[in-house]
This record gives structure tokens, C-alpha cells and sequence, in this order.
């Protein structure tokens, strides 16, 4: 295809090569460092080879060039790489690049990158117009990957690098990266089988164990023997329909077919319930404090969803959390806000952004590891949002808000 070719002419504003001293600036038609950058993690040397109306590079110590010192072309690097000059044109388009969008490299280069890459987010909107590389904030230099749709509702996972001539000015340079999504979804469902067959291994040894026992030795077995089993198997029982149901919340978030009945609920009614259970199953009451501050609004909400919310979150406090677990709820601008709050060790500031991910468990938490990730997706799902900090008693603290109003439609 020549997907790795270069447009004939450089980006404005820089030279056919890299310029500036050691540690500025990366070869303008990869991206890659050029021959007056060292790399961080090796100490190596790139020098820039040109031939063919191709880009190459090649390590002068020969780490990555190895023994035959080829050139790396960036045809060779593994994901979709587009660069576009000072003025948004593109000046390279690689091999990956021109798989991944079906656009040619020749169609592209010297093209407006808008044009060749019009991508747009998840809202429909356009991406390019919302993130503005060429404007807005000077002072950024990247963009984290993340799934955008090609026409034809292509899903494909985006980077970006904003080059500078100096730190806060004119970019001179975006060097965009392309990864297949699909590969993302096969990675995630892999993890997911694996996971499944995890947890259900043990409590479905558990119960063909005991079941074995209880029929090849009925007759020798105590009643008190038997009882133990037969409670045994029974909470099995309960744990992989536990599990069962929070795959099928889960795959009902993530296609979008979680349905929510609205109806008029009483948040402080609907936390008493949820404390009333944990108190009936053995916990102590003064385990317990719920706070309601404020006159509330009316709020139409899923009220079988907001209990599970409610019941996930205490019990996450509970099992996870030391001290009096507390439920406060307030009103806040649109709606009402309801914190849940314990007096354990929290969570530990690094580990918050992966709280809510599917199987996130730290070193000392059990369970499945779903039960956040569906309470994120019960809460957008009412088109309310949830956060994770410190309480001020020192434990974690979960608030989530939820819109008052009526639903146009009930």
C-alpha cells in the first residue's frame, strides 16, 4: 500500500529534520525521538534514514536494530500511526493506519486530518471539534486512549501526542496513535470466562463434595453431620445465584438493555429497609446510623434498583469497612445526594480509579468484584453519577446523586 510514506513536503515550521539540542523534539514523521533525543529507557540513539519517500530509523547501538542494523520503518510498528503538521495536514499515514480506517495512504497524505479521520465519540458528537488539538489549552501534550467510532460505527481505540515547539506553544505536530477495539473486547472476554470459572469452581466443588458424601453415606452419618452439609450446599446454592444474577446485570448494563421501572420512592424508608435486612441477618443495629438532612425532593427512581444500590453499598462498608457504616441524605442542585460511609482504612488514593471496573478486588477484599461496577451502572442508568473519596471519619465514603423530576414518560 506505501502506508509508511512521508508527504513530499515537511510540516511547516520544521526542517526536513529534527532540530534543537539534546532532549527537544521527535523525528517529524514518526513521532519517534529523532537523532538529538536519547530514549529514557534504553540510552539508545535514533538516526534518521530516508530513502524510497519512506521514513526509517534504526538504533545506532544496535538494541533495537539488532545484528543487521535494518531500518525501522514505520510501516513495522504494530498499531496506526498518523501524524499531521503544524497546519493539520497529514505528512504520514502508515500501513496499520490505512488497514484500520480503509482510507489509502496516497488518499491521505497532505489531506486535512479531520477529513481522513472523522471521528466521532459515543454522544454522536464530533470528537476533533470537542478535543481541539490545534486550540484550547496550550499546555497539553496528550490525549489518553480511548474508543471512538469510524463511519460505519466502526469502533477503534485513540491516542494522541501533542508536539510543541516549546512548552506552551503552537503545536507544531500531532502524532496519532490506532488500535483495533475488537482486540480490546476479545482481551476483556477472555478475562471475563476466566473469572466466571473462578469463582464458580469452589462453590460447586463444595456442593459435589458434600452431595457424594451425603449419598454414599447416608446411613453412617450424624444428623448434626448432615444438617452442616446439607447448610452448606444450600449457601453454595445461593452464592453461584448471587453470581449468576450480577452477570446478568452486567451484561444488561453493558448492551444498554437495563430497564428502569420509575416510580415515587422514599430514599430514608427505602435505607431503612436495606438496614433492616443486614440487622435481620445477624448484624449488630448500632452498627447503623442513617442521617437525612434537608427537605428532599420528590424522586422517581427504580426503587427494586435503589435498594440493591443501597444493600451493595452497605454491605461493601460492612464487609470492607470497621466502625459505624452511615447512610446520609441530603439534597443537592437537581436532586438528592446519598453518602454511605465507614470508619475502616479507606481506599487507598491510587487504587480509586479502578474501584468501579469489573472484578476489581484489592489484596485484602473478596467476593466477585461486581457489585460496584453494577452499582455504577444502576446509578447512570437513572442518570445519576457516583463518586469514591474519604469520609470524614477517615473510612471510604460512596455518594451518588440521583435527578428529581417526573419522567416524561412513566
Amino acid at each position: 500500500m506505501g502506508s509508511g510514506r512521508q508527504a513530499e513536503q515537511p510540516a511547516e515550521g520544521t526542517g526536513g529534520h529534527a532540530s534543537g539540542g539534546p532532549g527537544q523534539g521527535t523525528d517529524p514523521g514518526t513521532g519517534i525521538p529523532s537523532e538529538t533525543e536519547n530514549t529514557h529507557d534504553s540510552g539508545a540513539h535514533f538516526v534518521r534514514v530516508e530513502g524510497h519517500g519512506s521514513t526509517a530509523l534504526w538504533d545506532a547501538e544496535g538494541v533495537y536494530g539488532g545484528s543487521g542494523r535494518g531500518p525501522l520503518h514505520a510501516d513495522d510498528l504494530p498499531d496506526g500511526v498518523v501524524v499531521a503538521d503544524a497546519r493539520g495536514r497529514i505528512v504520514l499515514f502508515n500501513a496499520q493506519a490505512a488497514y484500520l480506517t480503509g482510507v489509502p495512504a496516497q488518499a491521505a497524505l497532505g489531506c486535512d486530518y479531520r477529513s481522513t479521520l472523522p471521528l466521532t465519540g459515543p454522544d454522536g458528537h464530533d470528537w476533533w471539534q470537542a478535543s481541539a488539538p490545534y486550540g484550547g489549552d496550550r499546555n497539553r501534550v496528550r490525549q489518553p486512549e480511548r474508543a471512538l467510532l469510524l463511519p460505519g460505527e466502526r469502533e477503534i481505540l485513540v491516542a494522541a501526542r501533542y508536539v510543541r515547539a516549546r512548552p506552551g506553544g503552537d503545536l507544531v505536530r500531532l502524532v496519532i496513535t490506532l488500535r483495533d477495539a475488537a482486540t480490546r473486547v476479545d482481551r476483556r472476554s477472555t478475562d471475563l470466562i476466566s473469572e466466571v470459572a473462578h469463582e464458580l469452581r469452589s462453590p460447586l466443588t463444595s456442593v459435589k463434595g458434600f452431595t457424594s458424601t451425603l449419598l454414599a453415606k447416608w446411613d453412617r452419618l450424624s444428623d448434626t453431620q448432615k444438617l452442616f452439609m446439607l447448610e452448606t450446599v444450600n449457601n453454595d446454592a445461593d452464592r453461584v445465584t448471587r453470581l449468576i444474577n450480577e452477570l446478568l446485570d452486567v451484561s444488561r448494563i453493558e448492551s444498554g438493555r437495563l430497564e428502569i421501572r420509575r416510580q415515587v420512592v422514599d430514599l430514608p424508608e427505602a435505607a431503612r429497609r436495606v438496614v433492616a435486612g443486614r440487622v435481620a441477618a445477624g448484624d449488630a443495629e448500632d452498627r447503623f446510623r442513617l442521617e437525612v438532612h434537608g427537605e428532599l425532593p420528590q424522586m422517581w427512581l427504580d426503587s427494586d434498583k435503589l435498594e440493591q444500590i443501597l444493600a451493595n453499598l452497605v454491605e461493601n462498608g460492612v464487609q470492607h469497612g470497621a466502625g459505624t457504616v452511615s447512610i446520609v441524605i441530603e439534597p443537592c442542585e437537581g436532586g438528592t445526594a446519598v453518602s454511605v460511609r465507614d470508619e475502616g482504612q479507606g481506599i487507598a488514593p491510587e487504587t480509586i480509579p479502578r474501584v468501579f471496573r469489573q472484578f476489581w478486588r484489592s489484596k485484602r477484599r473478596s467476593g466477585t468484584g461486581l457489585g460496584l461496577f453494577i452499582v455504577k451502572g444502576l446509578v447512570e442508568a437513572h442518570g445519576g453519577t457516583i463518586t469514591v473519596g474519604r469520609a470524614p471519619t477517615g473510612g471510604a465514603e460512596f455518594r451518588f446523586t440521583m435527578p428529581a423530576g417526573a419522567p416524561e414518560f412513566v
